[in-house]
């Protein structure tokens, strides 16, 4: 389960209607507590896709690299990530399937084809996508 504050919650969703009619995307920062990861900190990034923004997004790897380094000099850890899809539903798209890269990670996607924001979570196993829970906090 991963939990994340109204107001992290809040903001990636607000990315997310920001970049539109683009996919926006970032990192979760947290820490791990027995199984739950909690969400201390979304790092909004910049989707480096050139072709098809509008339906794919890619975090460049020196982007990655400073954001992990920043977490761990706060006792963070990169969790999960997120992304939105502008106009389809919150599933992972094949090209979602194609390009994961961190397996074991939480991908939270926000759909903003439906009113209000449609909002996933998802484990990604290595191979497969699978939909797991996700709360709310103060």
């Amino acid at each position: 389960m991963l939990k994340i504050s109204q107001s992290d919650y809040a903001a990636l969703r607000r990315h997310g209607e920001q970049t539109y009619p683009h996919e926006c995307c970032g990192a979760l920062l947290g820490r791990f507590e027995n199984n739950d990861r909690v969400v201390e900190s979304v790092v909004p990034c910049g989707n480096t896709r050139d072709d098809s923004p509008h339906n794919r997004y890619h975090i460049s790897p020196a982007e990655l690299v400073r954001i992990q380094r920043e977490g761990r000099a706060k006792g963070l850890d990169i969790v999960g990530f997120y992304h939105s899809h502008p106009h389809s539903p919150a599933l992972p798209s094949e090209s979602d399937k194609a390009e994961a890269n961190y397996p074991d990670h939480l991908h939270l996607i926000v759909s903003l084809a439906s009113d209000p924001p449609d909002t996933r979570l998802y484990w990604f196993d290595g191979r497969n996508f699978v939909e797991d829970a996700f709360v709310t906090v103060r």
